[in-house]
């Protein structure tokens, strides 16, 4: 005799049956009832002996939670379409599991889910975890919501699976999403899932490390896809490289780097990021922070001071008021075409509504390199790339335009590595070993048109109080890259000049 495990929709049924004809006509009765597809869409499978689950994600995209996880591996505890969308049924199989990750997905076809890594146990408690976040595939990738700082995770009660007491799933037993409006997480319902709260299915996965077997494949948090030193020595000698660059042109003391990004992408964090390296202490001479628009509304340039009494060092970091994808709104292009040929002075205040008009005396005459800027920055939120608008991303083509009509180097800061990938904010050392930070990086290659070579992830100095080694050595490569850009324009820029005519 053997053992015939059947799965349906609405429960679970082991049928004893024996060997010979009597098999064959039950196998025929129940198992044509339904299409390959209908029963794998439904996770519904038939096997002889052990059952299992059919996860409704596919390898891509199951590999991109994996990465976003960093190195884990998921395996599928709970099905509502096959158990139910009751909360005794969820906790039955999904209490005293470890981390796990719940994925949902609606009649307009999102995906999208959170993480905790504490595991439910139905204690009464309010959880505090800073690794929890929920999620939501915009395009083909994943995009994280880091929970606010001061909320709980979630309540670890019998109800159903929710996340700061604001996001419920399988919301009073029923296929349903809800947001209750609370802000543990700052929730777009309409990008997170089109504010469709019917859910055709959940699936709740259990997540463990993976195990790095004698002889198996590497890991790659064991092959970083560029190579860093993560040491002090390298950061002395990034700072002493720094310290004595010098432009190749006579004409010119220092070069100038004109930051350019959206609103809240870290431009003037960056500056004060540089600053305080150089400070040996954290500094914010630089208004910075979280503002719906942007907290820039001068053109600034920045010196920077080799210490308190030091000497300057070899650049300026040249800010500007934060790009919006409305019209009348944000930086201006023609005020970025003033300041690439160098007409606009330090301390002007932007006008998003009449741009930049240079005065007659100087725009009768041609800048000179000195005045000039070096190398264009763009500054790009990592946890934000996949949500780019479609404005934004059409401003920030016009803007590289005009930057490659003037053969002026580009460079993309991508920030908030840390923010992006919970690999990476465990260890910033992870940044060139995540594969999901190698995807980013590669996305926004793509969307703007740099080469990947050219994009360099860091992250900014923003709510720490000492300097960490590893952020100075992300912070200093990418400022050295700068430098060696804005030396090679001065270099090509010196022989058009001097070209004899």
């Amino acid at each position: 005799m053997s053992l015939l495990c059947f799965r349906t929709w609405e429960h679970f049924s082991c049928v004893a049956v024996y060997e010979g004809s009597d098999r064959s006509r039950f196998h025929q009765k129940y198992l044509n009832l339904y299409s390959e597809d209908e029963r794998r869409s439904h996770g519904f499978e038939t096997t002889w002996g052990m059952n299992s689950l059919t996860s409704k994600l596919t390898e891509e995209q199951r590999k991109q939670l994996c990465d976003l996880l960093g190195n884990v591996e998921l395996s599928l505890l709970y099905k509502a379409s096959v158990h139910g969308y009751q909360a005794s049924a969820f906790h039955q199989r999904c209490d005293r599991q470890g981390p796990t990750l719940i994925v949902a997905y609606n009649r307009s076809g999102y995906i999208f889910g959170g993480y905790t890594s504490v595991e439910y146990a139905r204690s009464g408690q309010y959880i505090t975890d800073k690794e929890a976040f929920l999620f939501s595939f915009q395009g083909k990738i994943p995009v994280r919501i880091k929970i606010n700082s001061g909320h709980h995770a979630r309540l670890d009660d019998a109800g159903v699976p929710s996340f700061g007491q604001q996001l419920y799933f399988c919301y009073n037993n029923q296929p349903v999403v809800n947001n209750s409006g609370s802000n543990a997480f700052s929730v777009n319902t309409a990008t997170m899932y089109g504010n469709d709260t019917q859910l055709t299915e959940c699936e709740v996965y259990k997540v463990e490390k993976s195990v790095i077997r004698k002889g198996s494949q590497v890991s790659t948090e064991e092959k970083p896809w560029r190579n860093v030193l993560w040491t002090a020595e390298q950061r002395d000698k990034l700072m002493e490289m720094i310290r004595n660059y010098k432009p190749l042109v006579t004409s010119v003391s220092c070069f100038r780097i004109l930051m350019i990004g959206p609103v809240g992408a870290g431009k003037s964090s960056f500056f004060n990021s540089i600053n305080s390296i150089f400070m040996s202490r954290i500094t914010s001479k630089a208004m910075s922070g979280s503002a719906a628009t942007s907290l820039t509304t001068q053109f600034r340039t920045y010196p920077v001071k080799d210490g308190r009494e030091g000497k300057l060092l070899p650049f300026v970091l040249c800010d500007t008021m934060g790009l919006e994808e409305q019209s009348g709104a944000g930086l201006d292009i023609e005020d970025i075409s003033s300041i690439f040929q160098g007409h606009v002075p330090d301390r002007y205040k932007f006008n998003p509504t009449t741009p930049f008009q240079p005065d007659e005396q100087k725009s009768s005459r041609p800048a000179s390199l000195q005045e000039k800027i070096h190398c264009v920055v763009y500054v790009i939120d990592a946890t934000k790339i996949s949500l780019m608008s479609d404005k934004l991303q059409e401003k920030l083509a016009s803007i590289r335009r005009k930057v490659n009509s003037l053969s002026i180097p580009q460079i993309v800061l991508m920030t908030k590595v840390d923010e992006a990938c919970p690999l990476v904010e465990k260890d910033l050392q992870n940044t060139y070993a995540s594969s999901y930070i190698k995807t980013k990086v590669q996305e926004v290659s793509s969307r703007l048109g740099v080469p990947v070579s050219c994009v360099l992830p860091v992250k900014n100095y923003s709510q720490e109080l000492e300097l960490e080694l590893n952020c100075d050595v992300l912070l200093l490569t990418a400022l050295q890259q700068m430098l060696n850009f804005a030396d090679d324009y001065l270099d090509d820029a010196d022989h058009v000049e001097n070209k004899p005519k």
